[in-house]
């Protein structure tokens, strides 16, 4: 066997790779003629197994199951390979008993059915995205003090052009860390730690550095210590979505993998909360609290994340199958649909190594824009998370306080305001657990960002009200616009981009590709609080939630041009959504689907029918249960 690696996994391991650098490989296994992963002009969606014969197959699997050591397993993975083969046609598998049919029906009838470990590993994970949320608003509550503490008041008589731009590099202090170094440092995390290892770093970084910013005695080692606490935000972030991603069974990995949001979200509210529960301790020990405090959703992540199943995924790309194997029974709820996955994976990751070749980390980096597939996930994942902070959340959830407090509020009702925001931003994260999964991704995102470019300028206008004569008019209905700013945002463009990013490449470039597009994010987030005081300085709130209202708009024509539909699709179903090219896309965005919006949605004509981009082999899992329901009708 030879000793080489293909794609990033190791071909010592399991041999399946060599299969796929034989271009005559289709034919000699029984497959139907590929589709192409790089130039998929047709736009279909092909199923790996489909059109191989039953004995083809079966043998296929026999030499799988010996090369990755899983002989044992042999009669269990033929009949999960004829299960993936033809998802809807398992009712005709001789093979299946009854609860194996009964648990692939649950599977499409009942998609949130799934083992209590998968939720665990899931909700574990994405507690640390509390960390994110609530250093966001611990920071915009120590705001209103710290700068005064260390001598560079950014408001009032003292304030100066410097200590403006100061207070806007200490926030922008984890962002810049993470786009700097820390999501750059979750690539060779992965590689040798495995997602739990990388999770578990990262937790560490996230848990001291916010215990030493509350213990620093000048801005600049609070600058040091938000720099650190980047390292493990930028780790943590580009880790956590993809470990969520691959763990996730398709037809609800969006509502799952968005649990990150959730958390995010919760941890806004609750940073809103603690700012609020220590305002009247101490003018000089306040904000030391409101910084501190994001230390405690950190720990259960130290503790607990060993107690979640590696991804199974990471254990395939080192060849380690039985692992894998293991690790899909914990997370699915039989040993059928284990094998089901464990083989449709390796089928999928068989055609990826067609046109990935052996990498090092430079190499995977420069890859994601010489690649075409992994060059579309790129430019899609970059537009997904740039459109986050170009949408102007990031200006509420970093400087809220600072704004109500220029609108007329006092310190307490500021805060108060803020805590409003907080509550509305993780209530309203809520409804896309389910419509992430229904609607889309990209649907929810076409719905949302003209909502938020509408309520960002209102809230902006809502300043031209006189503060002498109505200042409770003018405070109430700038937080009413900027409410729901936030109620749109959080259903949308919220939970939207990392889930997104953590999905679209291919398993060799996941983890790079998820560096890139969180390092994207939280760099702009960087030039976001940075840059926000000084833009409030120059124009004031009209004129800078009116750029931001501008900025919506350019990120929604931007969603329209580039970013595909994922939903329901299994991850290495993405390759081929992926290998149509963007011309193509394009093409059929703006001569398809935009007159078909504009039929539908703006002349409200409910006969408009949108004719489809993509041919898929398999259904989408809504469509499976469609069917199974009228069947289940027909039959009682």
């Amino acid at each position: 066997m030879a000793d080489t690696k293909e794609y990033g996994v190791e071909k010592n391991d399991v041999a399946h790779l060599d299969q796929g650098s034989d271009e005559n490989f289709g034919q000699e296994r029984g497959r139907q003629q590929s589709v192409s992963l790089n130039n998929n002009v047709t736009a279909r969606i092909q199923n790996p197994l489909a059109g191989i014969p039953r004995e083809t197959l079966f043998r296929n699997v026999e030499d799988f199951a010996r090369e990755a050591q899983m002989a044992e397993q042999t009669p269990l993975l033929q009949k999960a390979a004829l299960v993936a083969q033809d998802p809807p046609g398992f009712e005709e598998i001789e093979q299946l008993d009854e609860v194996e049919r009964e648990a692939l029906r649950n599977e499409v009838l009942h998609k949130w059915r799934q083992p209590k470990s998968l939720y665990l590993t899931v909700i574990l994970c994405s507690v640390g995205a509390a960390v994110q949320g609530w250093d966001q608003t611990g920071s915009n509550g120590a705001n209103l003090s710290w700068p005064t503490a260390f001598g560079v008041p950014d408001a009032g008589p003292d304030s100066t052009d410097y200590n403006t731009w100061i207070v806007g590099v200490v926030n922008s202090g984890p962002y810049i860390g993470s786009a700097l170094l820390g999501c750059w440092m979750s690539d060779p995390l992965n590689n040798y730690f495995g997602r739990r290892g990388t999770i578990f770093v990262s937790a560490v970084f996230c848990l001291l550095s916010v215990i030493g910013s509350a213990v620093t005695q000048s801005w600049p080692q609070l600058l040091v210590t938000r720099l650190l606490l980047g390292i493990g935000m930028g780790c943590k972030a580009s880790t956590v979505p993809i470990y969520a991603a691959e763990n996730c069974p398709a037809a609800i990995r969006g509502g799952l993998v968005m649990s990150w949001q959730m958390w995010t979200a919760f941890g806004i509210f609750l940073g809103f909360c603690a700012n609020l529960a220590v305002y009247n301790v101490g003018h000089g020990l306040s904000w030391r609290l409101q910084l501190g405090s994001a230390f405690i959703p950190a720990v259960p992540l130290v503790v607990g994340v060993y107690f979640c199943p590696e991804s199974p995924r990471w254990y395939i790309k080192k060849g380690r199958y039985n692992d894998a194997f293991n690790s899909l029974k914990r997370l699915r709820n039989t040993p059928l649909q284990a094998a089901r996955d464990l083989y449709y994976i390796h089928a999928q990751l068989v055609e990826e190594a067609q046109f990935i070749k052996p990498t090092n980390y430079v190499t995977r980096f420069i890859e994601l824009f010489t690649i075409p597939r992994v060059r579309r996930a790129t430019l899609a994942s970059f537009t997904v998370m740039l459109a986050q902070q170009m949408c102007g959340i990031n200006i509420i959830a970093f400087y809220s306080s600072t704004i109500f407090s220029l609108a007329g509020a006092d310190n307490l009702h500021a805060l108060l305001a803020s805590f409003g925001f907080g509550l509305v931003n993780f209530v309203f994260a809520w409804p896309a657990v389910w419509t992430i999964d229904t609607f889309g991704r990209r649907s929810l995102l076409t719905f949302t960002f003209p909502q938020m470019a509408w309520t960002l300028l209102a809230a902006g206008f809502a300043d031209k009200i006189n503060i002498n004569t109505n200042k409770e008019a003018h405070l109430g209905v700038m937080a009413l616009f900027i409410y729901l700013f936030a109620a749109f945002y959080s259903p949308g463009e919220g939970p939207v981009p990392f889930t997104y990013s953590a999905e679209v490449f291919p398993l060799s470039h996941r983890e790079v590709g998820m560096s890139w597009a969180v390092a994207t994010c939280l760099f702009w987030a960087a030039v976001l609080s940075i840059t926000f005081p000084r833009l409030i300085r120059a124009f004031g709130v009209p004129g800078a939630f009116g750029f931001y209202a501008g900025l919506n708009v350019i990120a929604l024509g931007m969603i329209i041009l580039f970013v595909p539909e994922t939903k329901q699709r299994t991850l290495e179903e993405l390759d081929y959504v992926f290998a149509v090219p963007t011309p193509v896309f394009m093409k059929y965005q703006l001569t398809k689907w935009l007159p078909y919006w504009f039929k539908r949605y703006v002349f409200f004509n409910k006969n408009a029918t949108l004719e489809p981009l993509y041919k898929f082999d398999a259904p989408l899992a809504e469509d499976q249960a469609k069917a199974l329901k009228e069947k289940e009708r027909g039959s009682s």
